[in-house]
C-alpha cells in the first residue's frame, strides 16, 4: 500500500504515476475480466472529478463502482458522485475526537460522512485498523461498534490487524485475540456482519459470511479470493432471507 500512496514523495516507491485517460481505465478493466472499478490511493474523496469521469463510463460498461476513503467528505462530494457510484468504504479509525487531530482529521466529518453515505444510498462498509496502543480497548471497540449499528445493523465492520511497517514501526503487530475480541464485540452492539481482515489463516471462521437469520455459511473466502458464494438473487438459500449488498 504504501508505495502506491507514496510513490509522488518517496523515491524509493521506486514508480512513478503515468497518464491515462477515463477511457483507458475502464478498457483495461474490460479486458482483465474484472467486475468493478474501484478509486482508492490516495483519497477518492479529494479527486471526485476524475471519479466521476471513470465511473460513469464503468457503470455504462457493466462494471460496479467503489470508492476506498477515510471517510473525510463533504456532502457537496458524496450528492456529486452517488449517481456514478455502488458502494463505499470508509474507515473508522476511533472515537477519540484527540485521536483524529493527531491525524489531521475530524473524527464529526467521519461521523457525518458515514451516515451520509448510508442515507443517500450507497452500500457502505466500515474498516477499522487494530492499533496496539491506538484504538485497541474494549471500551473503544465497543463505542465503534456502537456508532455503526446505530447507523445500520447491516454495514459490515471489518476488523483489521495492523503490522509495523514504512515510517510506522512504533506499535506491534495485532494479537489475534483483540480481533476475536473486536469480533464479539461488534456481534454484541448487533452487527450482522463482522469480519477480521489481514489474519485470514489464523481466523478463517471471521472472513466468511454467515446468513444472520439461519446461520448458513453463505460466502467462503480465502485472503481476497471467494471460494464459494451460495447467495441467489441477494437472498440465503436456505431461509429466503434478504443479504444487503452490491450483488451482480
Amino acid at each position: 500500500n504504501w508505495l502506491t500512496s507514496q510513490t509522488l514523495r518517496d523515491k524509493q516507491a521506486g514508480t512513478q504515476p503515468a497518464e491515462i485517460t477515463a477511457e483507458q481505465v475502464v478498457a483495461t478493466a474490460t479486458d482483465c475480466g474484472s467486475a468493478a472499478v474501484v478509486s482508492s490511493y490516495n483519497e477518492p474523496l479529494i479527486t471526485a472529478e476524475w471519479a466521476y469521469d471513470i465511473f460513469g463510463l464503468a457503470q455504462q460498461a457493466g462494471l460496479k463502482t467503489a470508492l476506498v476513503s477515510n471517510g473525510h467528505g463533504t456532502p457537496q462530494a458524496l450528492e456529486f458522485l452517488r449517481p456514478v457510484t455502488d458502494a463505499i468504504k470508509i474507515d473508522l479509525k476511533s472515537m477519540s475526537r484527540a485521536s483524529y487531530r493527531e491525524l489531521g482529521l475530524s473524527l464529526k466529518v467521519v461521523l457525518d460522512t458515514l451516515e451520509r453515505a448510508w442515507r443517500l444510498g450507497f452500500w457502505v462498509e466500515v474498516v477499522t485498523l487494530v492499533v496496539p496502543g491506538f484504538n485497541d480497548t474494549a471500551d473503544e471497540l465497543t463505542e465503534i461498534a456502537a456508532f455503526v449499528a446505530g447507523v445500520s445493523p447491516q454495514i459490515p465492520w471489518h476488523v483489521s490487524a495492523f503490522h509495523p511497517d514504512y515510517r510506522y514501526t512504533g506499535a506491534p503487530p495485532t494479537p489475534v485475540d483483540t480481533l476475536v475480541q473486536a469480533g464479539e464485540i461488534g456481534r454484541a452492539a448487533g452487527l450482522e456482519y463482522v469480519y477480521a481482515g489481514n489474519v485470514d489463516a489464523l481466523l478463517p471462521d471471521m472472513v466468511n459470511t454467515t446468513c444472520p437469520g439461519c446461520s448458513a455459511e453463505l460466502i467462503r473466502r480465502v485472503g481476497y479470493y471467494i471460494l464459494d458464494n451460495q447467495i441467489s438473487e441477494g437472498r440465503c438459500p436456505s431461509c429466503s432471507r434478504e443479504i444487503p449488498g452490491v450483488w451482480a
